[in-house]
């Protein structure tokens, strides 16, 4: 018997491990995040649905106040400084707080999207896609980094690949502004 048990251990003790991080990947790591998850959930069901682009606005303002104003008191702090030196056009110095951000906060989606508006912003194309494929890892339903994607395929001229994001952020939000790029998608696919 003994034997027969180490063995297992042997055969599936890694896989086992591995499995035990996926469950502890996948449970909130508080009654907030839990909290913030379920709000959130709501907030896109809401949003997929809404009348009209109003509505929606509303909705998309309240999403982008939790990416935004995290649970997490430090990490709001230290991006409510991101935000302020971006705003203030000190880009270099705001991706410096933001690499060190990631460092810290590696599955905050929102922390990834910011690095990547700043370097779309420098014309950091490459660098700004991969940080979007981050985000899109992270909060699968992140329509300003679906969009964000769009804008940087129509630069390089790939216009198939942007119709494809678009359709995907339409999916998950309707009623962005940026569906105007693509004449073939006001009339039928999506809700004008």
């Amino acid at each position: 018997m003994r034997n027969t048990l180490d063995s297992v251990r042997l055969l599936f003790g890694p896989m086992l491990g591995l499995l035990l991080m996926f469950a502890l990947l996948a449970v909130p790591a508080s009654a907030d995040d839990a909290a913030d998850k379920a709000a959130l959930d709501q907030l896109f069901t809401r949003l997929a649905i809404a009348p009209d682009a109003d509505a929606a606005r509303g909705i998309e303002q309240q999403i982008w106040q939790r990416w935004l104003v995290p649970a997490d008191a430090k990490l709001a702090s230290r991006m409510a400084d991101i935000l302020t030196l971006h705003s203030a056009g000190e880009l270099p110095t705001a991706l410096v707080l933001l690499d060190k951000l990631i460092t810290d906060y590696p599955t905050y989606a929102e922390g990834w999207n910011q690095k990547a508006t700043i370097e779309y912003e420098l014309h950091a194309f490459d660098a700004s896609l991969a940080d979007i494929d981050k985000v899109l890892q992270y909060e699968p339903r992140h329509f300003g980094a679906l969009s964000g994607r769009v804008l940087i395929y129509l630069q390089q001229g790939k216009r198939d690949l942007a119709l494809m994001d678009m359709i995907k952020a339409l999916a998950i939000d309707p009623w962005l502004s940026e569906k105007g790029l693509f004449p073939e998608l006001l009339h039928g696919i999506t809700r004008v």
